[in-house]
C-alpha cells in the first residue's frame, strides 16, 4: 500500500492522508491538480470512478460463473438479454460445447411472436418452452441455471419458470 500526505484547506491547519491500493479498481480516487488556486492553496478534488450498467452486470456474471459450471450430466443454461432480443444456450463447460440454443432471432420463434419494442414476458415464456423442448429431444433433463448477471425477475424469471414447467430440472 502506498500513502500520500498533502495539505488541505479545511480549517487551514489540518492534513489529509490518503491510502490506496493498485489492485483495487472502481474505488474513489483523490486527485491533486498541479496548479494552485488563486489564493495560493492546493485545491482538493474527489472523483469516483463511475461504472456502467454493463460493467456491473459483467462483474455479477463473473461472480456467478465462479459458482455455476456446466458438466456433461448437468449443462449450464445461460441467458443473455438485449434490448431487442433474448438468447438462451445450454452449454457443456467441460467440453466447451453448446448443446442447444434458442433465441428470438430464429425465424421459427420470431414468426409466431408479435413484439416491436423488445422481448416481453410472454416472449420469454415461449423461449423457455422452446429451450425445454430442444433439451428434452437431446436427452437433457437437468441443467444449472445461469442468469447471466441479470436479476432473477421479469423476463429471466418467466423464461426459467416456463423451462421448468416443460420438463427441465434446475
Amino acid at each position: 500500500m502506498a500513502s500520500t500526505t498533502a495539505p488541505c484547506s479545511f480549517l487551514r491547519t489540518s492534513f489529509l492522508t490518503v491510502s490506496y491500493s493498485q489492485n483495487i479498481l472502481n474505488r474513489p480516487h483523490l486527485h491533486f491538480p498541479p496548479t494552485t488556486s488563486s489564493s495560493g492553496r492546493h485545491s482538493l478534488v474527489v472523483e469516483a470512478k463511475a461504472t456502467t450498467r454493463r460493467e456491473d452486470r459483467t462483474a455479477r456474471h463473473s461472480r456467478i460463473r465462479k459458482k455455476v459450471e456446466g458438466t456433461t450430466e448437468r449443462p449450464r443454461l445461460s441467458v443473455f438479454r438485449s434490448n431487442k432480443h433474448l438468447y438462451v444456450q445450454v452449454i457443456d463447460d467441460s467440453k466447451m460445447h453448446t448443446l442447444a440454443a434458442v433465441s428470438t432471432m430464429q425465424k421459427s420463434i420470431s414468426e409466431g411472436l408479435d413484439y416491436s419494442a423488445g422481448p416481453t414476458i410472454e416472449v420469454a415464456k415461449k423461449i423457455g418452452e422452446a429451450i425445454a423442448k430442444s433439451c428434452l429431444e437431446k436427452g437433457i433433463t437437468k441443467v444449472a441455471f445461469d442468469r447471466g448477471g441479470y436479476p432473477y425477475h421479469g423476463r429471466v424469471e418467466a423464461l426459467a419458470d416456463a423451462a421448468r414447467e416443460h420438463g427441465l430440472q434446475f
